[in-house]
């Protein structure tokens, strides 16, 4: 059956109208509303961006406290390593159980078991290492292992350096090379060997750690499981336990201020960082160690110091500032 002329000659004048019909405009107003959310994107992405540069920097003055804090206990009072990771642990776990506290969600489940022994072990390998290690060489095989442990880890996950990003790297580690290889002796192999398995458990600790959606929550459990860990670990050595008042002290300052603290600052920082960025900021904490000791044991500055801590602290500004500095996948 035919349509009529008329009806067919109404829908095509109907349908030129509907396509010559310009766009409607966006209202003012609705484009005000979107540039001032694009602006609100924009500001918060800024603030988030300067918190995570103030929590890693934060951690990483803990780390190097940390270092600090055990050498003057186990080199300059009479307790021993067992016993000072022992209290290490202990004053940690009560001090983050009791920021839990205070924040209203202390959290029985958080943490993990396999951090708990990761902690477990860098804690008590970096405390029997430093008896024999000297200071510079103890924190190049630390944190070397580290470094090696989370660039093959991110190397794994699809992660790749580029650009500034990579030169900032070799800067960095050129510039802790050349700070702690010139002036250290040979470290006694066991003593070596027990210090790099200290950075390899730290770096799985600091992996670990990306996965957690409550940093706090989770070094709390972390460190409240590592205590039996550690209190089954001590039973060989209690014939050795020796304490003294300023022993003490250090080792509950490492554990609430340096460890507990720190690391759940560590925590929320590294889960903004890729595994690179987390491993080349660590670098620093060498440098930072060597300046305490020149502030706080009398150390002297000399000009390798100076020129060495230029360029790690050079080197992690431009793996930090290289937008590019890890392409692939996001290790998680």
């Amino acid at each position: 059956m035919r349509r009529p002329l008329n009806l067919i000659q109404t829908k095509v004048t109907l349908r030129s109208k509907m396509l010559a019909k310009p766009a409607k405009a966006l209202h003012p107003d609705k484009f005000g509303e979107l540039q001032v959310r694009q602006n609100r994107l924009e500001v918060s992405a800024a603030k988030k961006a300067k918190t995570v540069v103030s929590l890693t920097a934060v951690a990483m003055l803990a780390f190097a406290a940390n270092s600090v804090l055990c050498r003057l206990a186990l080199r300059h009072t009479e307790i021993d390593p067992t016993s000072f990771t022992l209290i290490r642990l202990l004053s940690g776990a009560i001090v983050l159980w009791g920021l839990l506290v205070i924040k209203g969600t202390p959290r029985t489940s958080s943490g993990t078991w396999l951090g708990a022994f990761s902690l477990f072990v860098y804690a008590f390998a970096f405390s029997y290492a430093y008896v024999n290690l000297e200071t510079g060489t103890g924190a190049l095989l630390l944190f070397g292992a580290v470094q090696l442990t989370m660039f093959l880890y991110g190397y794994y996950k699809g992660e790749r350096m580029q650009g500034l990003a990579l030169v900032g790297l070799l800067l960095a580690l050129g510039g802790l090379v050349a700070l702690l290889l010139p002036g250290a002796s040979a470290p006694p192999l066991a003593s070596a060997g027990i210090m790099l398995l200290s950075g390899i458990a730290w770096a799985g600790y600091s992996l670990i750690g990306k996965q957690s959606n409550d940093p706090l929550a989770a070094t709390a459990g972390n460190f409240l499981r590592a205590i039996p860990i550690m209190l089954l670990a001590s039973i060989p050595f209690i014939d050795k336990f020796s304490v003294d008042a300023y022993g003490v002290l250090c080792a509950i300052a490492s554990g609430t201020i340096a460890s507990g603290v720190g690391y759940a600052i560590w925590y929320a920082a590294i889960r903004s960082l890729s595994s690179f960025r987390a491993a080349t900021v660590q670098l620093s904490v060498p440098v930072l160690a060597s300046i305490a000791g020149i502030l706080i044991l009398g150390e002297h500055l000399t000009l390798r110091l100076a020129l060495t801590s230029l360029a790690v602290l050079g080197g992690i500004g431009l793996v930090l500032s290289d937008k590019r500095s890890a392409t692939g996948r996001q290790s998680t």
